[in-house]
């Protein structure tokens, strides 16, 4: 039987991997989370599972206490969760932590020799070439979660890797496409939190409403695939049925289509090289009708290609751009500023608080946290 490990499980992406697991009857050895404890006993008292990491302390002790009567053992703080990859048995353990802080239980993964499940972008944005020279160094296959790295993945196995001439990377366009620029400023959270066709979280609904989203997956492929940032596109695909394709030299050009439901990527990562049935409705082309495709609107979304440009700078740009974005999504989420102006503070900051040439990953972090604290207080 599969044994898995989940790290951001009372999240989005978190729920949906183990609602896989029970379709499946797979064994959840560890879980991991950061303070919701009713989310955390539901799952407890479902997948009995020996370990629970909390990353909220107060909120541990309140889930220990909540979850007495099992055999589950409860541990609190930031560390416990980066510890937890080496402590279980799990053979595969899946990273859909939100934000930096998916970094180092990242490396953790790695460095117990795990099979990495990785759904948290913000690793290989903020410190790819760490990230993978490490995954190599240990032989840990990084299997991507993210609907569109999961399908260029698939895509990929149509050919060699100097056959591919280009991968293209798909996006809703959000809730704000067809919106310009001086339409855009003044747009409220409870606006940009209306996705047309997927059910995300919060600041993941943001970031695609700015399209940061998709500048983040573009650098994520780079590392992924060991891509040029000139041989990955976008196409903004309104009707996410498309969810990325590859181009390769002869023309020719394959895509994976499934329904917008991430339970598909998630147990591709898990199952692969092998293919099983999967707990979601089949796609049905004749009911969809049009699928159609444009160019972003550079200029309507800035940040998409600022975070192209920031891929070519290396150093702690990624970890900066990214901590910028994470701060500025916390004023906007909170209704502090408006959409227009988290735009502005993500590269005022980016270029404020980022430099090039090597880079350490605690520097990285530490940068990271730096650009996050001083878009907070911008």
């Amino acid at each position: 039987m599969k044994t898995i490990a989940v790290l951001g499980s009372t999240g989005s992406i978190g729920r949906q991997a183990l609602d896989v697991a029970a379709f499946h009857n797979w064994r959840v050895d560890a879980l991991a989370a950061s303070k919701s404890v009713k989310t955390a006993e539901e799952q407890i008292r479902r997948f009995s599972p020996r370990f629970f990491a909390m990353a909220d302390e107060r909120a541990a002790r309140d889930l220990k206490i909540a979850v007495a009567d099992t055999a589950t053992a409860v541990y609190g703080g930031y560390d416990a969760v980066c510890a937890l990859p080496g402590i279980t048995p799990a053979d595969t353990v899946i990273n859909s932590i939100v934000g930096r802080a998916g970094l180092k239980p990242t490396l953790a993964v790695i460095a117990a020799g795990k099979k990495l499940a990785l759904a948290n972008k913000e690793t290989l944005v903020c410190a790819g070439d760490a990230v993978t020279a490490r995954a190599r160094e240990k032989k840990v296959p990084i299997l991507p979660v993210d609907s569109e790295h999961s399908a260029i993945f698939q895509c990929l196995r149509a050919g060699r890797k100097n056959e591919v001439k280009k991968l293209i990377l798909t996006a809703s366009g959000g809730p704000f496409y067809g919106r310009k620029k001086e339409e855009l400023y003044d747009m409220t959270t409870k606006e940009a939190l209306k996705h047309p066709t997927w059910q995300m979280g919060a600041k993941i609904t943001v970031d695609s409403a700015s399209m940061m989203n998709k500048g983040f997956e573009v650098i994520e492929a780079m590392h992924l695939f060991d891509m040029k940032k000139e041989e990955i596109g976008v196409l903004v695909h309104r009707q996410s049925i498309v969810h990325s394709m590859v181009e390769f030299i002869d023309g020719t050009v394959i895509a994976q289509m499934s329904l917008p439901d991430m339970r598909d990527a998630i147990q591709y990562a898990l199952t692969y090289p092998r293919r099983a049935e999967c707990p979601i409705a089949p796609l049905c082309l004749e009911k969809i009708g049009a699928l159609t495709f444009t160019l972003p609107d550079n200029d309507a979304f800035p940040l998409l290609p600022y975070a192209l440009e920031v891929s070519r700078r290396g150093g702690t740009w990624g970890a900066c751009l990214n901590g910028a974005n994470e701060g500025a999504v916390a004023l906007f989420l909170a209704g502090k500023i408006p959409f227009g102006r988290l735009c502005e503070i993500v590269i005022d900051v980016t270029e404020k608080t980022a430099h090039g040439g090597e880079a350490t990953v605690e520097e990285i972090v530490e940068a990271g946290d730096a650009a996050a604290r001083r878009a907070a207080q911008t």
